[in-house]
Parts: C-alpha cells; sequence; structure tokens
C-alpha cells in the first residue's frame, strides 16, 4: 500500500506522520525547537531549526518503514510568520511568528489610514498584528537594510518546502492570513504589494492546498534513502490542514481547535467576507473558503496555569471532580494571556481572573481557565451567526481536546454536539491526505475526508448545563469591555 508523509510545521516543534492509504498511521514523532522571545511581546525563531527538525523528523520516521512505498510528502503550518529571503537565498533574519505583538503601530496605520474598507476590498479581511502584511511594514520602518535585501518573501511551512524541493510557493489557505490576497479571486493583490513596498516577483507562486509543487531534491533524497521522484504538495496553513484531518470540508462544516490557539473554523463552498471583521475570511485547502475566528491562547492557558502557577503537569487530577461544576462557577478567566484576535483585536489585552471571593479555591480557578477559553470561542460562534452561518454541531480537535472535562464544556458553552474524531492527530493528518490527494490516491479532498474520517464518540450538551452556561456567557461578554481602557495603560 502506498504511504505518504504528513508534517505539522508548529510553534514549539514540527509533528511527523507516516500514514497509509487508508488513513490508517504507521509512524510518528515530534521534533522540537526554540522560541526566541528578545523583546517583551516579541516570538522569533530560526528557520535553519525548522529545516534541521525536519531532517531529524524523517530520518526516525522512516526507521524501518518501506521508504520505496512513500509517494508523497505535504505540510501543515504556523500561519502568518515572516520569512525573508535575499538574492542568495540566505535567511535574512529570524523569523517573526503569527504571536509576535510589535505591530501594533503597522496594525494601526494599514486599519486607519489605508482604511478598513479598502482593506476589506483588497483582500477580504482587516489588519490584525499577527498577519504577515504588519509585519513587512514593521521591517520596512526599522529594519530598512534588512528591508533592501529581500528577494523572497514566505511564510514558514513554505520555506521548509522550498528546502526540500526548491520551489518557491504557497497554498491559497496559508496566503489568505498574510493580507496580501485577494481571498475572493484567489491571486494575490497589487494594492497591497504597493501598500507593503513589496514587487509581486517576491511572493511564492500560488497553488491549491492539493497540488503538486515539486519534487524531493535529489540531495535530500539521497540523504533520507528515498526517491527523487516523490513528489511535494503544497499543503495548507495549520487550521486548514487540521480541518481536512477532521473531514470539515465542502458546505457547513465546523472544527474547534484546542490547540497553543483556539479557533472556531466553519467551512463552505462559496466566498463569505465577515462585515464585523471579527472574524477572518480564507481559502480553506479543499478549494473552498472558510470563515475562521482565532483566539491567540487556548490550550496555552491551561498549561500556563497547571504548569507555571500550580507547579504540576497532571491536568486529569487536577480536572478531577469538576464535573459537578460545570454551570456553577462565580470565577471567571479572561484568556488573553498574548492579546487577542478575534473578535477584539486588541495586542494590549491581557489575562485576567474576576469574580474571587475569601472561599475561592484552586479547582474554580481550573475550571474558569477552561471555561474562559471556551466563552472566548463562543465569541467566535456569535460573529458567525450574524453572518448568517448555523453551526448545527463541530468537530473538536487539538491537545484540549483530549480533556473529557472540555469536551463537555465545549458542548455545553456552545449547546451544540460535539464530534471526536476516530484518528486525532491535526494538521499532520490533514496534511498526509492533501498528498494522498495531490498524488491521486483520492480525486478530491472531499473524497478523501469522506474515505477516512471517522468519529469515534459525540458528546452532547446537557440542556440544564447549556441553559447555566448561556446565563453566565452574558455576564463574561461585559468584562472585556469593561477593563479594555485598563488594558490600554
Amino acid at each position: 500500500m502506498n504511504t505518504y508523509i504528513g508534517i505539522d510545521l508548529g510553534t514549539s516543534g514540527a509533528k511527523f506522520l507516516l500514514v497509509a492509504a487508508d488513513g490508517s498511521i504507521l509512524a510518528k514523532n515530534t521534533q522540537s525547537y526554540p522560541v526566541f522571545y528578545p523583546h517583551s511581546g516579541w516570538s522569533e525563531q530560526n528557520p535553519a531549526d525548522w529545516f534541521s527538525a525536519a531532517m531529524r523528523g524523517l530520518n526516525e520516521l522512516l526507521k524501518g518503514q518501506d521508504k520505496a512505498a512513500v509517494k508523497g510528502i505535504s505540510f501543515g503550518g504556523q500561519m502568518h510568520g515572516l520569512v525573508a529571503l535575499d538574492k542568495t537565498d540566505k535567511v535574512i533574519r529570524p523569523a517573526i511568528l503569527w504571536n509576535d505583538g510589535r505591530t501594533e503601530k503597522q496594525t494601526a496605520y494599514l486599519n486607519e489610514v489605508i482604511g478598513r474598507e479598502k482593506l476589506s476590498a483588497c483582500t477580504g479581511n482587516i489588519a490584525f498584528a499577527g498577519f504577515t502584511a504588519p509585519k513587512i511594514l514593521w521591517m520596512k520602518e526599522n529594519e530598512p537594510e534588512n528591508f533592501a535585501r529581500i528577494a523572497k518573501l514566505m511564510l514558514p511551512k513554505d520555506y521548509l518546502a522550498y528546502r526540500l524541493s526548491g520551489a518557491f510557493c504557497t497554498d491559497f489557505s496559508d496566503a489568505s492570513g498574510m493580507l496580501l490576497l485577494d481571498v475572493k479571486n484567489r491571486r494575490w493583490s497589487q494594492k497591497m504589494c504597493d501598500v507593503c513596498g513589496i514587487s509581486e516577483q517576491m511572493l511564492p507562486e500560488l497553488h491549491e492546498s492539493y497540488e503538486v509543487v515539486g519534487t524531493l531534491k535529489g540531495e535530500i533524497a539521497a540523504e533520507l534513502g528515498l526517491s527523487a521522484e516523490i513528489k511535494i504538495v503544497a499543503g495548507a496553513g495549520d487550521n486548514a490542514a487540521a480541518a481536512v484531518g477532521t473531514g470539515v470540508v465542502g458546505e457547513g462544516g465546523c472544527n474547534i481547535s484546542l490547540g497553543t490557539s483556539g479557533t472556531l473554523f466553519v467551512s463552505s463552498e462559496k466566498y463569505k467576507e465577515d462585515k464585523g471583521n471579527a472574524l477572518h475570511s480564507f481559502c480553506h485547502a479543499d478549494g473552498g473558503w472558510h470563515l475562521m475566528g482565532c483566539i491567540l491562547s487556548a490550550a496555552s492557558c491551561n498549561a500556563w496555569w497547571s504548569d507555571n502557577v500550580l507547579q504540576t503537569n497532571d491536568y486529569a487530577k487536577e480536572q478531577a471532580g469538576l464535573e459537578e461544576e460545570l454551570g456553577k462557577n462565580d470565577v471567571y478567566f479572561l484568556p488573553y494571556l498574548m492579546g487577542e484576535r478575534s473578535p477584539h483585536n486588541d495586542v494590549n489585552a491581557r489575562g485576567a481572573f474576576i469574580g474571587m471571593r475569601p472561599d475561592t479555591m484552586r479547582k474554580q480557578m481550573t475550571l474558569a481557565v477552561l471555561e474562559g477559553v471556551t466563552f472566548a470561542l463562543r465569541d467566535c460562534l456569535e460573529a458567525a451567526k450574524k453572518n448568517g452561518v448555523t453551526v448545527g454541531c463541530t468537530m473538536l480537535c487539538g491537545g484540549g481536546a483530549k480533556s473529557p472535562l472540555w469536551r463537555k464544556i465545549v458542548a455545553n458553552v456552545m449547546g451544540i454536539p460535539v464530534d471526536i474524531p476516530q484518528t486525532e492527530q491535526g494538521p499532520a493528518y490533514g496534511a498526509a491526505m492533501l498528498a494522498m490527494v495531490g498524488c491521486g490516491e483520492y480525486k478530491t479532498v472531499q473524497e478523501a475526508a469522506k474515505a477516512i474520517v471517522r468519529v469515534k464518540e459525540t458528546v452532547l450538551p446537557d440542556e440544564k448545563i447549556a441553559a447555566l452556561y448561556a446565563k453566565r456567557y452574558k455576564h463574561f461578554i461585559k468584562l472585556y469591555p469593561a477593563l479594555q481602557s485598563v488594558f490600554c495603560r
């Protein structure tokens, strides 16, 4: 049976999967690399670390496997990161990541001076601090010597594809988050290139996520013991790849991800634009589009609370017995540890506990963290509803989805059934499926999803608990506006 490799180039590390054509996982491993925080609010990585991790990960993945059966490699990757190369293909500076908050000034310039209306007309979106275009402007203003050296601009996963194949390309889903793509018409926006002071020649060639962009370089193939005929398939941004991996393709599918960041992802066969500018309007990896709300801190909030504050990594023990408290908690948590994107678009927002009393215990605070993240995702759901989107159920993935307690919180806060996929391996699994389509194993992404994705469990909302959470959500939505002026100062 043919096999396919999916690579998820994440923020804390890269995940590698070897997947058979029927969707069964034959091997997997994860390779870590550092994140650098040179100043408060900054977040950077060295692209060379990604490539080194890829070579380690691929070598380990293929140990004892039939290398002749491997037919294709594809990617899911952290979005928005700015990777700049000079004319000799040397990386000019460390990559500026999706959760970097240095571009407040440039984001304001784009939204207020260029104007939200013009941005929406050009790209279908307004500027958010994490997007790539504000980073380009920041580099132009603060590092003009580096800016002048730029020959190629690319996204993180596309740097990896470039090193493996020599193909200077990206896909529509990942490019959507640059604020340089005309999302509706699936082409680069010349007007946005002019705004950023770059040429279209600096940008990668555009492809659908399932299209073949090249083959493995001869020297890379030799080092890995693979055929140089192995196809490199474009891949997708991490959220679109994760959606493919959970079968959220075509019209009306929904996926909630509880990863480092959190997302609510609604797929569509037609282009939709959020006139309220709370959600992102992006291309999907299946050839369609999607609306997506993104909160910058999700499972990372629970990791911060448990690892750093409580100093324990026994998450299950901390969550034991909390089911009885669902809907009854008096403590609220604002999960804005890294600022916030959807729907507030505020780099100055911060985390906060509210409502504590002398009898408040750690269990109420632990529960509040999980609830606060879910309430923030409910904000995204409400924004989707304002755009006429109906969500009857959702898939759930990401590290936080492993928690039975958090699954129940999501079902009851959202008030909809939550499906848990049989195989949940995040963007790497979706990437492997894209490789299958690119290599002709399946005709379409929808066909691959129908053949491979299965639901192992459905968590239904409890009518009484959901009603309690509906009341608590009405209180939650008042908290950020009350504290916004405090965050600004």
